[in-house]
């Protein structure tokens, strides 16, 4: 299952992993590692066209749905 958002398209996006370690020697190469942030996805029963349809949504957008209900 790929972790995009079904409305809204948000999916994965890469950054670094920073240690902080509080030293003298690290003040200014801290190591750095690639790491990913995942979108926060809910699944939940939408009605297109009729249909109970199961989608993935992201919780902006969840958010977004129960306030028009």
């Amino acid at each position: 299952m790929a972790k995009i958002c079904e409305l809204c398209g948000k999916s994965t996006v890469s950054g670094n992993r920073i240690q902080h370690k509080h030293s003298v020697g690290w003040r200014y190469k801290a190591p750095k590692t690639k790491r990913g942030f995942k979108p926060n996805l809910r699944s939940v029963n939408v009605e297109i066209d009729g249909t109970p349809t199961k989608v993935d949504v992201c919780m902006k957008c969840y958010k977004q749905l129960k306030k028009e209900i």
